[in-house]
């Protein structure tokens, strides 16, 4: 059996970051720039006015004298108007502002009488309202660097200089195979010896709620043939392999021998730590395998300690958990001298460490907020000692 510390060192040295791809800029939420990205033109292209108003030329304004309204121009104008001197046109937000004139006046600053109109504005400078041609961008710019992460607003900022299309980091496709014969779908009736089956839920849950969503589930009965058959189709067709069940060694525990069969390399198998001791870690390029034990909280707590860490590396994006040291609000013994992940509660101050801890177990898990991970050595923890959570 290997360290948790060394579990985690190699998934992160075996899981290689995915090809970049081209992809649609509306289908790029969430994901990671694979490149800079330059403004092939100013933004905006052109003057603009930033309200609506009046738009004429500062140097024609006399305080208290009218200016004769000769025209308008709105949003997409496509032609330029010629104001000459001594007028304004009507103009509205986003509309081009000619050539002829440098400031535009909010139309609540003004007055319309008999002669044209009145400007009432003490503190208008020249040029005021209108936003300069590459105000936003100027061509060959900088817009976004490599790595950046496509949020609304990055999207919706590269949607306006233009950008319809981005390289990215793209998401895996990923592939669940849940194995056991005693596995019965949720809503139907159980027969004696049968449980219900959870994990392809739990495990299709968690990837959605780090916006993954190129998953199939394959279930297998516990026959060696079926699984290995299951497990080469799994490899040829997907970037992350995940299976449950199968990975310890009892007579119906086919994971492994599978898994050799595939041709897969065997990075670790077995893990200083609870729940999750049997966990499996392999690859057959260009994909990754996890062997999660069976048992629904070592399911999740193996996806949280080692799954997600090989997803940020595969798609480059920040993933993983939120780590604090906090002090325990509640004293706990560990009976083995192996590194635990418990479930508990953080309420800002202090964590308490939640009953119910058996690897079968959902219970606490659900209303658990973080995981709280004691040392591999240390066998008591008192009440106020620093320990390290995880925070999900």
């Amino acid at each position: 059996m290997i360290s948790v510390a060394t579990a985690r060192q190699l998934v992160a040295e075996n899981t290689d970051r995915m090809a970049p791809q081209v992809i649609l800029l509306k289908n790029a939420l969430g994901k990671m720039l694979a490149g800079d990205i330059r403004a092939e033109a100013d933004v905006p292209a052109f003057p603009q006015s930033a309200m609506d108003g009046y738009a004429f030329s500062f140097d024609d304004w006399h305080k208290g004298g009218a200016l004769k309204i000769s025209g308008e121009m709105a949003a997409g104008a496509g032609k330029e108007q010629f104001v000459v001197k001594g007028e304004a046109i009507r103009i509205f937000t986003g509309a081009p502002v000619p050539s002829s004139v440098n400031t535009v006046v909010m139309q609540e600053k003004t007055r319309m009488v008999a002669d044209g109109l009145l400007i009432e504005d003490e503190q208008l400078t020249r040029a005021a309202n209108i936003r300069p041609a590459g105000s936003e961008i100027k061509k060959g710019e900088l817009a976004l660097k490599a790595g950046a992460r496509l949020t609304p607003a990055a999207i919706g900022f590269l949607a306006g200089i233009g950008i319809s299309q981005v390289v990215v980091y793209p998401d895996p496709v990923i592939t669940i195979i849940i194995t056991g014969d005693e596995l019965q779908e949720p809503g139907e009736a159980l027969k004696y010896g049968q449980v219900y089956e959870s994990n392809s839920y739990t495990l299709s849950a968690a990837l959605a709620n780090v916006g993954l969503s190129k998953v199939q589930v394959v279930k297998v009965k516990d026959n060696p043939q079926d699984l290995t058959s299951a497990m080469k189709r799994a490899l040829e067709g997907s970037d992350l392999v995940l299976l449950t069940g199968g990975v310890s060694v009892g007579d119906y525990d086919f994971v492994i021998k599978a898994a050799e069969d595939c041709k897969v390399q065997t990075i670790f198998h077995k893990i200083k730590q609870r729940p999750g001791k049997p966990l499996f870690f392999g690859k057959k390029e260009p994909a990754i395998l996890f062997g999660l034990p069976g048992n629904p909280s070592s399911v999740l707590t193996c996806f949280y300690m080692y799954v997600l860490s090989a997803l940020e590396l595969l798609t480059q994006r920040p993933l993983s958990l939120k780590t604090l040291q906090v002090p325990l609000i509640n004293s706990y013994t560990k009976q083995h001298t192996l590194t635990h992940f418990l479930k508990g509660w953080y309420n800002g101050a202090g964590v308490s460490i939640l009953d119910a801890q058996e690897s079968y177990r959902l219970s606490s898990f659900a209303q658990a907020n973080c995981l709280v991970e004691l040392d591999i050595d240390a066998r008591l923890y008192g009440e106020g000692e620093k320990v390290v959570i995880h925070l999900l």
